[in-house]
């Protein structure tokens, strides 16, 4: 679809001819009435989604309304899943705008835009509001999800003061909300109003001006494979500007950052920090990797990490999680069992991951040795 955000190839190959734009009309508006045959929930509200940019009126408008009328069990699975998209998901936010429980699987999926949270923020029942106000990193992520909050005449005087109180102890501070402006009264006894705010170091500006020093050395034919006495000063003066960050941003940086903020990020004290920097939607799967095999991550970073099925669909991720002895061992077990037969011997021989893990292994490999014996006598 020459409009769609999303590229054709996000959905499965059989699903990809009903959403063809050069597909035959039959065929497009068959997929619209979702009547396609043995397709997955995610996958057939991405169809949907993509359909609803179709450039024939009917095919955009059966996609939309089949997709409002979804079953409750088809839409709850897909707004529960892991992989579909934040824009199929910003979309349905309006298909199910009247649904509370569609509403509630939508503030609970990390992958629900921010700004679809934002959109929602102002208008959602009491209950929900207490949805959005435990999500602490997405508060200090996107400073219109505590705009949204305050307006909301659903939310509880308490949630929204526990909401700012919070907001303000890590930092941010928006003058032109009033709650906000309170809660800084309440927090750290001074009005912000009455005098000029020092002038704080922000996400945006230190990433713009690091992506300035990269296109003048660019520009100066400075690029280098090693590196660089002026590559370290950069690096000290990123990480020394970091360190006199708010937590709300650092957590900014999380999302705007490029590789250097964040491995610095993910070194951070605060749980939130380290949690925004490996959620990014920048970040790679090398770091995904590094991330997997590293001894020093933290515990809510590497648990995020082996329990995203997404990232364990990976094989070398889940065969370096395996070896990883700060991987719970009943996870590390389960995972080991999925490898393939010569990763596990090579376990079964390898002193360094952990001894159950070894031991295990070995016991696997003399079972299937065993097995192998048997079938051979028998023959």
């Amino acid at each position: 679809m020459s409009d769609c955000p999303l590229a054709i190839e996000v959905l499965p190959k059989p699903l990809q001819k009903h959403a063809d734009e050069k597909a035959p009309l039959p065929l497009r508006l068959m997929g619209a009435k979702g009547l396609v045959p043995a397709v997955a929930a995610p996958d057939l509200v991405t169809l949907l989604y993509m359909l609803a940019f179709d450039p024939e009126g009917e095919v955009r408008e059966t996609a939309t309304r089949t997709a409002a009328g979804l079953p409750d069990k088809m839409y709850g699975v897909a707004l529960r899943a892991e992989g579909v998209r934040g824009p199929v998901l910003d979309w349905l936010a309006d298909r199910f705008a009247g649904k509370e429980q569609a509403t509630e699987l939508l503030l609970l999926n990390p992958s629900t835009l921010d700004e679809t949270v934002a959109r929602l923020a102002p208008v959602v029942s009491r209950p929900l509001v207490e949805i959005i106000r435990q999500n602490e990193l997405r508060l200090l992520r996107h400073d219109e999800i505590i705009r949204g909050l305050c307006q909301n005449p659903n939310a509880l005087a308490s949630t929204i003061d526990g909401a700012c109180d919070f907001c303000v102890r890590n930092g941010l501070l928006l003058l032109d909300v009033p709650q906000l402006v309170e809660a800084h009264k309440r927090v750290h006894g001074v009005d912000p109003t009455a005098q000029p705010p020092a002038e704080e170091e922000t996400a945006a500006k230190l990433m713009s001006e690091y992506r300035d020093e990269l296109a003048v050395e660019k520009a100066d034919g400075e690029q280098r494979g090693t590196e660089t006495p002026e590559d370290s000063t950069r690096k000290l003066n990123m990480t020394q500007r970091i360190i006199k960050m708010s937590v709300s941003q650092k957590i900014k940086l999380a999302t705007l950052g490029n590789h250097e903020a964040r491995t610095l990020l993910l070194r951070d004290s605060n749980k939130l920090v380290c949690m925004a920097a490996v959620t990014s939607p920048r970040i790679t799967d090398g770091e995904i990797l590094g991330l997997a095999n590293s001894r020093t991550v933290n515990t809510d970073v590497l648990r995020y990490i082996y329990s995203n099925r997404e990232f364990t669909r990976t094989y070398v991720v889940k065969a370096t999680l395996v070896r990883n002895p700060k991987v719970p061992l009943p996870t590390a077990l389960k995972l080991m069992f999925t490898l393939q037969e010569k990763d596990i011997k090579e376990l079964a021989r390898d002193r360094n991951v952990p001894q159950t893990i070894q031991s295990q292994a070995k016991a696997f490999m003399m079972k299937k040795e065993q097995a192998a014996k048997s079938n051979m006598d028998k023959k």
